[in-house]
């Protein structure tokens, strides 16, 4: 099949390998040079070949970067085409570019995905979808590319709020940490001590068990940075404002990213809201 990936950065580009290596033409594009190399690099074709593909992939920053895709989706794709986005953006955006693209006879799938990039990097993604039900059937090889958990969810919008969904949990997560790890310092218990207890307990789940080995040894390279986080967050809580839903825990953790990034933390690690904690109870970071 003939794909065109646009967006390789760190999500985007082992996914464009995936796809090249199940046997599929592709090729890509992105603003940065040093990404488009280390495409070169790993044999990717690095060209505007989005009017030629039967397949268009995008990995997205933001709402403004999908409505422009979809324009030129629109412009270029031809009738029976077909449009796969895996960005986290907001359901408004991403319906008002189903309407863009239905209009010139390409077909759209919102397919979300969960995992960090190096879980991209092993085919490890969970992968959320959603638009027409016959489109995610026949595209479910290319799907199968990145992950083995797949899950449709409707025909419209759902695989955009299900990903806020999670998002949601995760920055939770890394707020519960923060409180529990920062009380336990500052009443001597030690950091590594609780780390191990932590990982054997009730509350060890997928996420906390993988930021564990990192983060017991205080090392905040980022995954995912809290700048990324708080982007995701703002979607998180403009949809809690459409719905009617009182996100006042999601509220506060917003409040913590934002210090994080206001003391200088922002490309670390989102699990940097630790430091915060740390830095409020008078304790060394």
């Amino acid at each position: 099949m003939n794909i065109h990936f646009i967006g390789v950065g760190k999500m985007g580009l082992p996914m464009a390998r995936h796809l090249l290596a199940a046997g599929h033409a592709v090729s890509v594009e992105d603003p940065s040079a040093d990404r488009l190399a280390l495409a070169r690099e790993a044999g990717l074709a690095v060209t505007d070949g989005l009017a030629a593909a039967e397949v268009v992939v995008s990995s997205l920053p933001h709402d403004a970067a999908l409505l422009n895709v979809a324009e030129r989706v629109a412009k270029s794709g031809s009738t029976g085409s077909a449009w796969i986005d895996t960005s986290t953006v907001s359901p408004g955006a991403s319906a008002c570019a189903a309407d863009s693209v239905r209009a010139a006879g390409v077909q759209y799938l919102r397919c979300t995905v969960s995992g960090n990039n190096h879980m991209a990097e092993a085919a490890q993604l969970t992968v959320m979808a959603s638009g027409p039900k016959d489109l995610h059937e026949r595209l479910l090889p290319l799907l199968r590319c990145w992950g083995t958990n797949h899950f449709w969810l409707g025909d419209a919008e759902q695989a955009r709020l299900m990903k806020l969904v999670v998002n949601l949990m995760i920055a939770q997560t890394s707020a519960m940490l923060a409180e529990a790890l920062t009380l336990g310092l500052k009443g001597g218990l030690a950091w590594e001590d609780m780390w191990q207890v932590i990982g054997a307990s009730a509350v060890a789940s997928p996420i906390v068990k993988a930021k564990s080995a990192q983060l017991s040894r205080h090392d905040y390279t980022p995954t995912f940075t809290v700048g990324q986080m708080n982007k995701d967050i703002d979607l998180i809580l403009g949809e809690g404002a459409r719905l009617q839903v009182p996100l006042t825990q999601t509220a506060a953790t917003r409040q913590l990213m934002a210090a994080a990034q206001a003391q200088g933390d922002a490309d670390l690690d989102y699990a940097a809201i630790i430091r915060v904690l740390q830095r409020a109870s008078g304790l060394a970071t």
